[in-house]
């Protein structure tokens, strides 16, 4: 199917404006709620909460996310991304300020539900919805700009949270972060995405919810085993990449020499998606990385303790992963549009969140209690299975049988 805004280039100023608004707005989204990366052992200390309890804030964060984002499905086919991420916005600002005044576990983790609520309403997901409202399926193109961006949301927010921890401390960082929201991400949401959207017709229904149509509602299904699978292993894997690397051999400040490249390859992985996207769908991406990752993990298990194997590793690993996370994002784009899309992603958003609630604590177990080749069995066999969901999602491409698009 031919969509003229898959012709807009991203220098004009239809997308270049509301691309560099998300940019902005979900790097300060997705580095804030990394806080506890940088400061969690003075959250635990001051809190007088066990460490571990701290750092379930992701989980719960996840967790929210992915029970919300299904219920804001039909909100974002009614009003549009822009208006869901405003009222998003407001509701993350309250959520750091309820940990801005915080003294125990309650106040934390109420703050934590009402920020993995607000994600639901402004990170990611949410951003290709609005993309794919304004550009359809040449919101391709435009998402992979956009995941260029949000990869620095790290390298960006971990060394001010440092220094402001020091200076100020973290209950002051979040009262900053919810000025941040409040002033910056909200007025460029307000006056800097389009006031309106295509009108969406509210007779039309997500296959999933539909009878009659076999062959692409099981395509559905396909399309989010496929993404949550993939997105189970990448996201286990950051939460423990230091502790894999030792456990492979590797001193600690090898670990972190190591480990501390993984970024930078997993940016350039989608930078050469960006640069060549447009040539291949996310499909495509997918079925690529997906030969890489599990590839990357046999080789580390053949060559255990070898550094040139490791290095081999976080390398393939690194293009594999970064790739996956834009396929993650682009392959519903092969088969819906416009407000099919925003369910659909809505409705993926749950089995993807829950997943990435439980992997990094289903992962640590396996390592530290059966050890590196079962971790990377495991891993294995998820990318594995993804990657045949992926092969089979090759016959279902809609062109390929001058079908219309699974709405």
């Amino acid at each position: 199917m031919t969509d003229k805004s898959m012709r807009i280039p991203l220098s004009d100023r239809r997308v270049a404006i509301p691309l560099f608004v998300l940019s902005v707005t979900q790097i300060i989204g997705w580095g804030t709620v990394g806080l506890p990366s940088i400061v969690g052992r003075r959250m635990a200390d001051d809190l007088k909460m066990d460490i571990s309890s701290v750092f379930a804030a992701n989980s719960v964060l996840y967790a929210v996310m992915g029970l919300g984002a299904p219920l804001l499905a039909k909100v974002f086919a009614r009003f549009g991304a822009r208006r869901v991420m405003i009222m998003g916005t407001i509701l993350s600002a309250l959520g750091f300020l309820l940990l801005a005044v915080c003294h125990g576990p309650l106040l934390y983790f109420s703050g934590w539900v009402t920020l993995g609520t607000a994600g639901s309403a402004t990170l990611s997901t949410a951003a290709y919805i609005m993309l794919n409202e304004l550009y359809g399926q040449g919101a391709k193109r435009a998402i992979g700009g956009l995941m260029l961006a949000t990869g620095l949301a790290n390298s960006i927010f971990w060394p001010i949270a440092s220094l402001l921890a020091t200076a100020v401390g973290w209950q002051a960082i979040c009262t900053v972060y919810a000025a941040m929201l409040m002033f910056i991400s909200l007025p460029l949401y307000v006056f800097g995405l389009p006031a309106t959207t295509a009108p969406v017709n509210q007779n039309r229904r997500l296959v999933v919810e539909t009878v009659g149509a076999p062959t692409r509602k099981g395509t559905f299904y396909l399309i989010a085993a496929a993404i949550t699978l993939n997105a189970f292993v990448t996201f286990g894997f950051s939460a423990i990449f230091f502790e894999l690397l030792k456990a492979a051999g590797l001193p600690s400040m090898q670990a972190v020499a190591f480990g501390s490249a993984l970024g930078v390859i997993q940016v350039g992985a989608r930078a050469v998606d960006f640069l060549g996207g447009a040539r291949w769908d996310g499909i495509s991406t997918g079925i690529l990385a997906g030969i890489v990752l599990p590839l990357s993990m046999v080789l580390l298990m053949l060559e255990h303790g070898s550094h040139t194997a490791v290095a081999i590793f976080v390398l393939f690993y690194g293009l594999g992963s970064g790739a996956l996370a834009v396929a993650r994002a682009t392959i519903p784009l092969v088969f819906y549009d416009k407000a099919d899309y925003a369910l659909a992603a809505s409705r993926i958003a749950l089995p993807l969140n829950m997943s990435c609630a439980a992997a990094p604590p289903f992962f640590i177990a396996l390592l530290t209690r059966l050890g590196s080749s079962a971790l990377l069995e495991a891993a294995i066999l998820c990318s594995g299975t993804a990657l045949i969901l992926l092969l089979v999602l090759t016959r279902r491409r809609p062109g390929l049988n001058n079908a219309a698009p699974a709405a």
